[in-house]
């Protein structure tokens, strides 16, 4: 498995670009605006990668960010979204957009990217939404499990904070897109109390809750 390529930016294609390393190139796949950003022929470049092997097909998907690579695979997971519709929902869709979509149910906002209709964007709503409420039981067993080998003030401490975020809409609704994009409640709840995050809409928070959780 390729977790990213780093090398020589040696061409610029419609829907992909070759990296060369050591005299090799290596084809990758990426959105139309990921190869705007990757920077210029000539130049080290990085993208995270996604190694998709099939009977058929050896093909590597490149992303600019871990971000944009998480919200690949949620797509791909998703039943009936292919590499080629993921690719151009992340051309038009920054992860941001995408996971505040999802868990506000704004079906109109994903029917707008190219390719997604009604029915599409109803299953990947339905879909992301269920594998967070799965997540979200395994971590209650996990904490419970947990929670015994804490201290009283640890316990006390953590209570305090989940009443704070609980108590607002905009944070409530800002974890649950982060979780989407694979991020795990606990830490997504430790980068947010970094911020100040009453003058910041849900979109603000959750852009600058990717930054802190991709340091």
């Amino acid at each position: 498995m390729l977790a990213y390529i780093k090398g020589t930016l040696e061409m610029k294609m419609t829907g992909y670009i070759v990296i060369d390393i050591g005299g090799l190139g290596y084809k990758v796949f990426m959105s139309e605006v990921g190869i705007e950003k990757i920077g210029n022929i000539g130049e080290t470049v990085k993208v995270h990668t996604y190694y998709k092997v099939r009977e058929d097909d050896v093909s590597i998907y490149g992303f600019n960010t871990l971000e944009e690579l998480k919200m690949f695979e949620l797509l791909i997971s998703v039943s009936g979204v292919g590499a080629k519709t993921a690719l151009t929902m992340l051309a038009v869709c920054e992860p941001s957009e995408f996971a505040l979509a999802v868990i506000s149910e704004d079906v109109k906002a994903l029917t707008a990217i190219p390719g997604i209709g009604a029915k599409s964007a109803q299953r990947i709503i339905l879909e992301l939404k269920d594998k967070i409420a799965k997540e979200q039981e395994i971590e209650k067993i996990n904490a419970q499990v947990n929670s015994k080998s804490k201290t009283k003030e640890q316990v006390e401490t953590e209570d305090k904070l989940k009443v704070v975020i609980e108590n607002n809409n905009k944070v409530a609704e800002a974890i649950a897109a982060l979780q989407v994009l694979g991020y795990n409640k606990k830490e997504i709840e430790k980068a947010l109390t970094k911020l100040d995050k009453n003058e910041l809409s849900t979109e603000e928070i959750i852009k600058k809750g990717l930054n802190l959780l991709g340091k």
